[in-house]
C-alpha cells in the first residue's frame, strides 16, 4: 500500500474545505487521490475505485459514485458525459475542450486556444446555458 504524504492529505483537506464539504474518511481518501499530487485528473468512478482499492482504502463503488456527484455539486469538479452510459470527472475547473480517445476510452485536455466557438444557440425560454462541453472524439491512426 502506498503511503500518503501529509502534503497530499493537506491538499485533499483544503480541496474539500474549498467546496464546503465535511472531510469524512472516505471523502478525504478520494480527494487525496484526485488532487493530492497537485495535478488535475480525468477519472471514471470505476478508475477512481480501482485506485482507491490499490491504495488500500476501504470504499465501495457506490460510495465513489456518490462522492464524485457530491464533489461536482460542491463545484470542485465537472462531470463530462462522453455518451449515454459513460461519464468522466475532471478536476480542472476552467472552461476547456477535451479529446476522447476511442481506442482506449481515455479523456484528455485539448488545447483551448485552438477552439474557436463563434456562437451557441439561445437557451430555450425559461432556461439558461450553464456550460458548454466540447468533446472531440479521436482514434489513433
Amino acid at each position: 500500500m502506498a503511503v500518503k504524504s501529509s502534503t497530499e492529505q493537506r491538499r485533499g483537506q483544503d480541496w474539500l474545505a474549498k467546496g464546503g464539504l465535511r472531510p469524512t474518511r472516505q471523502r478525504l481518501a478520494l480527494a487525496t487521490l484526485l488532487v493530492g499530487d497537485g495535478n488535475n485528473r480525468h477519472v471514471t468512478a470505476e478508475s477512481l475505485y480501482a485506485s482507491a482499492l490499490k491504495r488500500g482504502e476501504k470504499v465501495s463503488l457506490a460510495t465513489v459514485y456518490n462522492t464524485l456527484k457530491a464533489f461536482c455539486e460542491a463545484g470542485l469538479m465537472h462531470e463530462i458525459a462522453v455518451d449515454a452510459s459513460r461519464s468522466y470527472f475532471d478536476t480542472r475547473m476552467d472552461d476547456h475542450p477535451h479529446f476522447f480517445w476511442e481506442d482506449d476510452n481515455r479523456l484528455s485536455d485539448a488545447p483551448a486556444e485552438e477552439l474557436k466557438l463563434l456562437s451557441v444557440p439561445k437557451a430555450p425560454e425559461g432556461a439558461e446555458i450553464t456550460r458548454v462541453d466540447v468533446v472531440i472524439r479521436v482514434r489513433k491512426t
